[in-house]
This record gives C-alpha cells, structure tokens and sequence, in this order.
C-alpha cells in the first residue's frame, strides 16, 4: 500500500511545474487514473459501515499525507473522522471527502445479482468513490498553488457515518468550519448535473421497548411483550402518514423482535428516519413518533427508551457557486462507454423495473436548474451549507436509471464506469477551487446570496442536542 501512495504522490509531483492552466490540471488528474482507481477500489472491497471505516479512513489519510498535507486525526470525538490541511492564510478552501458504506448490499462488479462472501456491506452510494475523487482534487489544486506561488489553505474534511451517523453534523457543532470560506462538495450519480438543489431534513433514532420473559404457551399471563410495544408503536405511526404533510417520508426497520416464537419478548427495538423538506416539520413529526411510543408502552405495559442516532438539515442552496460549478463540468465533459462497458451497462439495464435512459446520457450534462426542490435524499452536508456557503454537483458513476442504495450501484461503483465518473468529480471539483483561489469576488457573492438566503436572525442549532457521537449506531 506504501508503494502505491508513494507512486501517486511522485506522479503527482513530476508534472508539479507544468501545472499553470486548467488543461494542465486536467492532465495531471489524468495522469494518476491508474493510482487513484486503485484506491477508490481498496475502498470500495473494504466496504465499511459508518463509524467503523477504520481502513478506509487510513487509506485516504496516508494519499493525503504522502502529498504533502497535514493530518489531524480523530477530530470531533469521531476515530474515523480527519482534517488535512495544506497552505495558510486566506482563502480557506473546503472539500468535503466520505468513504462510509451501506449494511446488506453485498454485491460483487458483476451485472446480475451476486454477493460477496464475507463482505455484509457495500458502497451502494459510492462513498469510496467520493473521498477519492476530493482526495485527487485536493492534490492537483495544492501542487496547482505551488506552481503558480499563490497563498491560502486547502482544507479537506474526512467525515464517516453519512449514512444515518450524521458525521459532518459534529463537525459542524464543534466549530471546524468556522474559518472557511467555501466548501465543495459532489455525489456519485446516474447522471451528470450541477444544479442548485436543496434535500431533505432528516432525524433517526432507535426506540426501544421492554418487556417480561415468559413461555409464550404456558405462561402468557406473565409475559409483557416487547415486540408487542413495537407493533403498536408502528401500527399508530402508520395511520398518522395520513396526517402529516405531502413531502414527509417516514421509514422504519424492526431491528430486534425477539428470539423464538415460543418467549414472549422481553426486548424489541425499532429504527425510525423522518424526512421532509422542513427541518421544522421533521422536528414536530419527531415529537409525534415519540408520543406514539409513549402510547405504545402504555398500551401494551411495557416501558420505552429511545435514542437519537443522526438529524440533518436541509441543504442551503447556493446559486452563485453552483453556477460556477456548472461551468467547469461542462468544460471537464461527460464521458462515453467502452464496448465492454455498453455490454455491462446494457445487463444492468435488463435488471430494471423502470422505464431506461439512454447510455449516451454519460457523455451529456444535465440542465442547469436553480432552486430545483429538495429531492428525496438527506445529507449531513445540509448543516455544513448553514453556516458556510457550500456546493455539490453529481457525475455519472453508475449506469444510467440506477437507483441509489442499490447493488446496481455497488456493481458500477466497482467497474471503470465508476472510476470514469470519480476522475470528472476530481477535475471539477479541482477547476472550480482554482477559480475560487483566483477570483476572491466569488467568494463575496457567495457570501452575499449565503447571509439572503440564511436571513440575519438566524443561528444554528444542531438536530441532535448535545449528544455525542453515536459510534455504534451500525452494530
């Protein structure tokens, strides 16, 4: 592993005194296809879950390291989170690097249905993909300030636990973007675009329900079922869906119902998300659910703990950057298939329920939209774009119609289809700090559009309190 770092940082570094343009940049980036791929793959066969990205998390540290950035690890009472730095002064340039994957999507870079023995997770939504990419960037844009002496600080924010841990959220709490002036940020995809677009709010938690043991035939007077506070507490949940608003989205996975059929339960658990445009609306949704376990517990004579596992905002738009972004993915381009890549792609297609784009749609960027609604996804980069103006963009690194959270997307994710997207997140996300670092007036009207659209009276106050970390939410 030490000597593929150190073949990416030398590749790095021998093209050093050419980087002056964008085209150089380009091809700097491309010239370690080969060296990032490979990482962007050891992450993507770890596959690890939230909190526990421990290789992960080192692979990327060492990229950086052997790059030239300084490492502060374990920030935010996180062991997997870090902050890499390079420069000093102003501007302070942030980008934003996840490596967490998703528990049961095990799936091998094949295009039918096959999962992989011994590996529980998979990267369904291209985290490996999306640290590396950032990781790239940030290298091409550091040795791109060394060529052209210019000042200013590259800032790049290793964040586990996107997935339902909320990582980016105690980052925020704990004040490490105070000094930032812009973050970026980008997400595999099925398609190319750079619109200014908002998500969903978000809260998580578990509740859970106890009971008392006994034989469910022979003693069931002196049996209280756990199980029994969950199935009630859903059933309630489930007929208030007629009663929230239309954007709302509730899920729920019973975690724990119990160990045979033959004792009654005396331990249930259950894992809620809330969502919905409003993170006003998810908090009173919130409070609901939880008067709803209250009730469940009265009912049933059990009693009811819960935990709050993650809570996100919405993202906060911001057009001045987006536009900015657009304009440098459409310099950087979309991409076409190989033969052996269409074939893949065309199986992958076969699997789907849905109508199917076309396979061209790779090589094309979407249209630009501004304020384009909140979608159907939450993120943690929602708190990061409250208190620092913050833009993302997708590539397409999954075959096109793919859903996310899907083994389609693990099966992309690990296939040159993926890697071919990840390297035109990582030279779009590199032009676009560039014409930051250049242009200061950006970073102005960023601002500006950032303080309109945030209003002067507000402040921020995380979803989950005071908690800390909740580093085993996955086990």
């Amino acid at each position: 592993m030490k000597n593929l770092i150190l073949l990416l940082f030398l590749g790095s570094s021998s093209v050093l005194l050419a980087q002056k343009t964008k085209q150089d940049v380009i091809k700097s980036i491309d010239a370690g296809y080969d060296q990032y791929t490979q990482v962007a793959h050891k992450i993507w066969e770890y596959a690890e879950v939230g909190y526990q990205e421990t290789k992960s998390s080192a692979l990327l540290q060492e990229t950086l390291s052997q790059a030239g950035f300084k490492i502060e690890k374990g920030v935010a009472g996180m062991p997997t989170a870090f902050v890499a730095t390079y420069g000093s002064g102003k501007p302070v340039v942030g980008i934003l690097g996840e490596f967490d994957a998703l528990p049961g999507v095990s799936q091998d870079a094949v295009p039918e249905l096959k999962k992989v023995e011994g590996r529980p997770a998979g990267h369904a939504c291209g985290h490996h993909l999306f640290g590396t990419a950032s990781a790239a960037a940030a290298i091409a844009v550091k040795d791109w300030l060394i060529a052209n002496k210019k000042g200013g600080t590259i800032r790049f924010y290793g964040t586990p636990a996107e997935e339902g841990g909320s990582g980016k959220v105690y980052l925020v709490r704990e004040g490490l973007f105070k000094d930032v002036d812009v973050v970026f940020h980008w997400h595999p995809g099925a398609q190319n675009s750079a619109s200014a677009g908002s998500s969903l709010a978000n809260k998580t938690g578990k509740f859970r329900f106890y009971g008392i043991a006994s034989h469910a035939a022979a003693a069931p007077d002196r049996g209280r079922s756990a199980l029994d506070g969950v199935e009630a507490m859903n059933d309630m949940v489930n007929m208030m869906r007629e009663h929230v608003t239309q954007d709302s989205r509730i899920h729920y996975v019973i975690t724990r119902g119990g160990e045979a059929p033959n004792v009654v339960p005396a331990f249930a658990e259950v894992y809620y998300y809330v969502r919905h445009p409003k993170r006003t609306e998810v908090k009173d949704m919130w409070e609901r659910l939880t008067r709803a376990a209250q009730g469940a517990a009265l009912g049933t004579d059990t009693k009811v703990e819960w935990e709050i596992t993650g809570g996100v905002y919405d993202l906060l738009p911001n057009e001045t950057l987006a536009r900015l972004v657009d304009t440098n993915l459409r310099m950087v381009g979309g991409y076409a298939y190989t033969e052996s890549e269409k074939d893949f792609a065309t199986k992958i297609q076969k699997t789907f329920t849905t109508t199917v784009p076309n396979l061209t749609t790779t090589n094309t960027i979407g249209e630009f939209k501004v304020d384009t609604g909140s979608g159907f996804g939450s993120t943690d980069v929602g708190d990061v774009s409250w208190v620092v103006p913050t833009v993302g963009f997708s590539t397409a690194t999954w075959v096109p119609g793919t859903a996310p959270h899907s083994w389609q997307a693990v099966a992309a994710g690990g296939t040159s289809i993926g890697h071919k997207g990840m390297m035109m997140a990582a030279k779009t996300l590199a032009l676009s700090m560039m014409d930051v670092y250049s242009n200061p007036a950006l970073i102005d009207a960023a601002w500006k559009e950032f303080r309109g659209r945030t209003g002067t009276n507000f402040t921020y106050e995380s979803l989950i309190g005071d908690r800390p970390p909740a580093l085993d939410y996955r086990k």
